[in-house]
């Protein structure tokens, strides 16, 4: 029987993956808050923007999880609200029957005390101190207390969507800090690649670019990826394959921060995207989806397994078999191929 246990992190020599667009991009900040020391190296550079680019994915995450927390909420508020409207028409037209049954009477020559009991602010009290109800019929009884559990499930339904309004309004805060947290990693880490050289710029995008049609050649080598598999992993899940499709036909797709399809996505808004095109509906963080199921080691993957990445697991993508994934990496790069090696993997998860 395969393990499940998950794997520990395999050595590996460091792979720059910071994205050839981003690498070639030159975009005028503003704030200038990074700056490469001049006796720093290309690659010290580089090791710098991946440092930034990771935090910014990290705290993309935690935002992802927030905006998820966010509508949640924001329908929860909406439910009650209109639960509430409903109930208020429905005790409205409770009291309007006793309403009705007091203008009879007073039309009639005065209120009878049993009446005045069902009109009274707190007709609650009555009751429970009542011994006996033999003053009021049956059904004028039940229309009180009618009245009377009503009137308590509006209270109480008030005061939820009070503390729900509270608490969305709590994370609203929250999200506009996550939200200046990652814009500023963003901004920290264009500002250091705009102090590159036109021509480390385009070393840097070749490279990348290079690595990326071999990383595609490999994973689509003899035509088919799912038979080339080194483990124990199998064939996979039918949900798995279809989902590796539906992400192989978005390879090239910007990476945009917060965003789930279908024209761009972040890593878990790729492989949320991705599986909800073969019905399968995934938690919106990669470390949601990494609960998934249980953990499978690298032999034991195959093709449309997710497969997670950095000790936080914030960093999520789609096994397409050969030792690559498909993933989307990071603000100024698309939708790619990549060696599964190129980043610190963890684990995967079997969808299905």
């Amino acid at each position: 029987m395969a393990s499940h246990r998950r794997p520990k992190q395999p050595s590996r020599a460091r792979v720059t993956i910071f994205g050839a667009t981003a690498a070639a991009a030159t975009v005028a900040i503003s704030t200038q808050t990074a700056q490469a020391d001049p006796g720093q190296s290309i690659e010290e550079v580089q090791e710098e923007v991946d440092r930034l680019y990771q935090e910014a994915e990290a705290a993309t995450e935690e935002y992802n999880g927030a905006k998820e927390r966010e509508e949640e909420l924001q329908s929860e508020v909406e439910d009650l609200q209109d639960s509430t409207a409903r109930g208020q028409e429905e005790l409205n037209e409770l009291r309007g029957t006793l309403g009705s049954v007091a203008s009879a009477q007073y039309r009639n020559g005065g209120l009878d005390p049993s009446v005045q009991l069902f009109l009274s602010s707190d007709p609650d009290a009555y009751l429970d101190q009542a011994s006996t109800l033999d003053q009021v019929s049956g059904k004028q009884a039940e229309t009180l207390r009618l009245i009377e559990d009503r009137q308590r499930t509006l209270d109480q339904q008030r005061q939820e969507a009070t503390d729900r309004l509270a608490e969305l309004e709590d994370l609203r805060v929250e999200l506009g800090d996550q939200k200046e947290t990652i814009q500023g990693k963003l901004s920290e880490a264009q500002s250091l690649l705009n102090q590159l050289t036109d021509e480390e710029r385009q070393r840097i995008a070749d490279e990348e670019a290079a690595a990326a049609a071999a990383a595609a050649d490999r994973a689509s080598r003899d035509g088919d990826s799912r038979g080339e598999l080194g483990g124990s992993g199998g064939t996979g899940t039918s949900y798995g394959h279809a989902a590796l499709d539906a992400a192989a036909s978005k390879i090239g797709a910007p990476y945009v921060w917060g965003a789930t399809g279908p024209s761009s996505f972040d890593c878990s808004g790729l492989t949320s995207w991705a599986f909800s095109q073969a019905g399968v509906s995934l938690p919106r963080t990669s470390q949601a989806q990494a609960g998934m199921g249980p953990a499978l080691g690298m032999s034991e993957l195959a093709p449309g397994d997710l497969v997670f990445f950095y000790s936080d697991l914030h960093h999520v993508g789609i096994y397409a078999g050969n030792g690559q994934i498909i993933h989307a990496p990071r603000p100024g790069s698309s939708v790619e191929y990549l060696s599964i090696n190129a980043m610190p993997f963890q684990y995967g998860v079997r969808v299905g």
